[in-house]
């Protein structure tokens, strides 16, 4: 009796433990959705308050095209510090692990969001006001700069290796709800009258930001560690300076890590940023028009997601990601053409087109490309750090296609071909790279290559 009831128990084992851990990924996922949603709600409304409200509230000039331009320069500020945040929080990701470095974030993040929306304006205490806004800039900069790669590598990590590039694709699909949240809360705000949006309720979305800190808390503090991690602590094979680590053994990666993310960073805040400067200023359309356009864009970024990571699966991450850049660069002079249109379908048109065949299948595979960049005990930093600094090299993008529509009398095509350039890098970066499907990520370094 006692052995049939082992064997029973045996036979069931499996089983349940199949259970378990389905479920342990249901619930990895479903916290990195709302986490990095979360964070980058937090991220995104600065940049729609810079060209609906900061542009008066903070940087007052004599010509409100010059405060926008300004105002963009600080929304860049953000991105030159993220690479510090890549590095900072990286080393802390590889050092104390990936889900208690995310819960750092998340506090640095939300704070600094929140207390945007408490800020006194330039008529109230002068330049402070817009010294006081940057700083703040600085340091969502610095969340941000740990969050995506933090995310995504517990993702990678908790994964089943033949479905690795759906799954992590939803901390992309999270970042996407950011923008979403974001742009609905500003739609919101815009229904009401000018004057009441410049008096107060320019700051509820980051506000909100406070109340957003406890959701995000609670759904991290109920994941558990990467299993990853968890055997290089017993096994102790973590590295001490995981920076220098990435460095000596990855220089070609972290190289490609650089370069892989200057495209993507520089046309999503074209697409998502810039368009509403341009649209709202440059052909005099109603704010709705763009707004609208944006909500469009990022339901079909959210929709494609899954789809392109599960395809990234079957066919390898290069061949979706070299495709991406390539139909960016092709498109970027007909998304200003359509926009030039100052029809509002065409302009969403041009929106979701750029998005379903340009930006979608390049984001959707960046979590799972730069995951197996490098190895389990430099992959936080490695992820982070490369990525970050591809982030501010091209995070400046909207300041850029502002000056350069303005040097060309309000006309969109400069900007296409500073698209087109920022694609060139990324595919030279996709090109060098090594399809990672098949690689070990549970292996403490690796070479870039399949495992055998």
């Amino acid at each position: 009796m006692t052995g049939a009831a082992d064997s029973t128990a045996a036979e069931l084992t499996p089983e349940r433990s199949d259970r378990t851990g389905g479920r342990r990924l249901r619930r990895v996922v479903g916290a990195s959705v709302v986490g990095t949603a979360l964070e980058w709600y937090d991220f995104f409304i600065y940049g729609f308050a810079v060209t609906l409200v900061f542009n008066e509230l903070f940087f007052v000039t004599a010509d409100p095209a010059t405060g926008v331009i300004v105002g963009f320069a600080t929304f860049g500020v953000g991105f030159a510090v993220r690479p510090l945040g890549g590095f900072v929080f990286g080393h802390l990701g590889d050092r104390i692990g990936r889900r208690a470095t995310l819960v750092i974030t998340t506090v640095v993040m939300g704070v600094s969001t929140g207390l945007i929306g408490l800020l006194p304006t330039y008529d109230s205490i002068g330049i402070a006001a817009p010294v006081l806004l940057t700083v703040l800039r600085m340091c969502q900069g610095l969340g941000a700069g740990a969050e995506f790669g933090g995310a995504s590598t517990l993702l990678a990590e908790h994964a089943p290796p033949h479905r690795r590039g759906f799954f992590t694709s939803f901390a992309q699909t999270g970042v996407q709800i950011g923008l979403l949240s974001g742009t609905a809360v500003f739609l919101l705000v815009e229904t009401l009258p000018r004057q009441t949006v410049l008096d107060w309720a320019w700051r509820v979305p980051f506000l909100f930001s406070f109340v957003l800190i406890a959701v995000a808390l609670y759904v991290r503090l109920r994941v558990d560690e990467s299993p990853v991690f968890q055997r290089m602590v017993r096994q102790r094979t973590t590295v001490k300076l995981p920076v220098f680590e990435a460095l000596r053994r990855y220089p070609r990666n972290f190289l490609i890590g650089i370069g892989a993310h200057i495209c993507d960073t520089a046309v999503v805040y074209i697409y998502a940023t810039y368009s509403l400067a341009y649209i709202t200023k440059s052909l005099a359309l109603p704010r709705w028009v763009a707004l609208t356009g944006v909500v469009a864009f990022t339901l079909v970024v959210i929709v494609l997601q899954p789809v392109y990571g599960a395809l990234s699966d079957r066919i390898g991450r290069r061949p979706l990601n070299l495709f991406s850049v390539v139909f960016t660069a092709a498109f970027a002079f007909p998304f200003f053409l359509l926009l030039d249109t100052r029809e509002p379908v065409l302009i969403w048109l041009a929106l979701v087109v750029a998005t379903a065949f340009g930006f979608a299948p390049m984001i959707a595979v960046q979590p799972v490309f730069y995951a197996e960049l490098f190895g389990a005990r430099v992959r936080y930093t490695g992820f982070a750090a490369s990525r970050e600094i591809g982030a501010a090299l091209a995070g400046f993008s909207p300041l850029v296609a502002a000056a350069l529509v303005a040097q060309a009398g309000g006309r969109g095509w400069p900007v296409a071909l500073w698209m087109i350039g920022t694609a060139a890098v990324s595919f030279v970066a996709f090109l060098l790279s090594k399809e990672g499907k098949d690689v070990d990520i549970a292996a403490s370094d690796h070479t870039g290559e399949a495992a055998r």
